[in-house]
């Protein structure tokens, strides 16, 4: 029997902090969401690292920490930062390109890293390449093997677009036989390159409509839990009769970036409108009308982030009411298997 998808809801305390410690990145992804005038061109040192660690550490309560960049493994002292981190009570995960660059794997070890996450977007280099880079896929795949050889739990995130949501189902043999357990299937967004002119180099729109990802992804999700493989996927379109939540009142949600800005929602990352903002190592709350003062707006379309920032995604009947709810882009849907 295949579990049922459950709809994982906000949990009041809980804590996500995403950490980017630089911006650089070796790859030039066609739908890289990091945009530098607004998030900088720093590499935190070391010691600003661990500073801005202990800002968001609460011993006792439980807080996932995810050190992203641009490529997290590009910084010569991320090893350092987990060690740190996991000093500091965080359930520590990387998001990594794949090239693990500085020796990652053996400068770290399975005990200090609770996950090792890869990103793919294609089930082979003729769907994956063509998004993130020539020799990409054959890169990441060598170095997620290894990295399960030696013992860490890996994970793949898949963002799906229209250019490869059609391929998404044939992922699922591919993590099997990596000896992958996690999957985690996220959504594009207009963000960054994205943001920037609607759509990719070979033109069209990088949008799912909703009918497509709701034929598609549930059914995948269904597959690769039949296979052991644990599923994470955005709720993205609330059911009939579902409220809303917004994730930015429910839990502690952190998107930190090396300028210093903090964001609590991922959607405004394009933006100066950052609820809080680190000077001198402190957190400081934002005075004026910045993201956090939208998030207790209600409206029939949902998230209000979502509907002033990418309308695109919201579509309309006759009457003009929506005929999706869209959620908070933060409400997951898993597979447990």
């Amino acid at each position: 029997m295949i579990p049922t998808t459950q709809t994982v809801g906000f949990r009041s305390g809980e804590r996500n902090v995403f950490f980017h410690i630089l911006t650089a990145c070796n790859l030039s992804c066609e739908h890289c969401y990091i945009n530098p005038a607004q998030h900088g061109t720093q590499t935190l040192d070391k010691e600003t690292m661990v500073a801005w660690l202990k800002l968001f550490a609460r011993p006792g309560i439980p807080s996932n920490l995810i050190f992203l960049g641009g490529e997290p493994t590009l910084h010569p002292d991320l090893a350092f930062g987990i060690e740190r981190a996991k000093e500091l009570g965080f359930t520590v995960t990387v998001d990594s390109n794949g090239y693990l660059f500085h020796d990652l794997l053996e400068q770290t070890s399975p005990d200090l890293l609770d996950y090792l996450s890869f990103s793919l977007d294609g089930p082979d280099a003729a769907v994956n390449d063509p998004l993130r880079g020539e020799g990409v896929f054959e890169i990441c795949t060598a170095n997620l093997r290894r990295a399960v050889a030696m013992g860490y739990r890996v994970s793949v995130i898949y963002t799906v677009s229209s250019r490869n949501i059609d391929h998404l189902e044939r992922m699922v043999p591919l993590l099997d036989e990596l000896g992958v357990k996690r999957f985690f299937i996220q959504v594009i967004g207009l963000r960054g390159k994205t943001a920037q002119d609607g759509q990719g180099e070979a033109g069209g729109s990088w949008q799912v409509d909703p009918a497509h990802w709701l034929r598609v992804v549930p059914e995948v999700a269904r597959a690769a839990a039949a296979r052991g493989i644990h599923v994470t996927f955005p709720k993205v379109f609330l059911d009939p009769g579902e409220t809303f939540e917004c994730a930015g009142l429910a839990a502690d949600n952190y998107f930190i970036f090396p300028n210093g800005r903090v964001y609590r929602c991922p959607l405004c990352e394009d933006y100066p409108i950052n609820a809080y903002r680190i000077e001198e190592n402190r957190l400081l709350h934002n005075e004026g009308l910045m993201e956090d003062r939208f998030f207790p707006l209600q409206i029939p379309e949902g998230c209000v982030m979502n509907r002033l920032l990418q309308p695109d995604n919201i579509v309309y009947d006759q009457e003009g009411r929506p005929e999706h709810c869209i959620s908070c882009c933060l409400l997951k849907q898993e597979i447990v298997p």
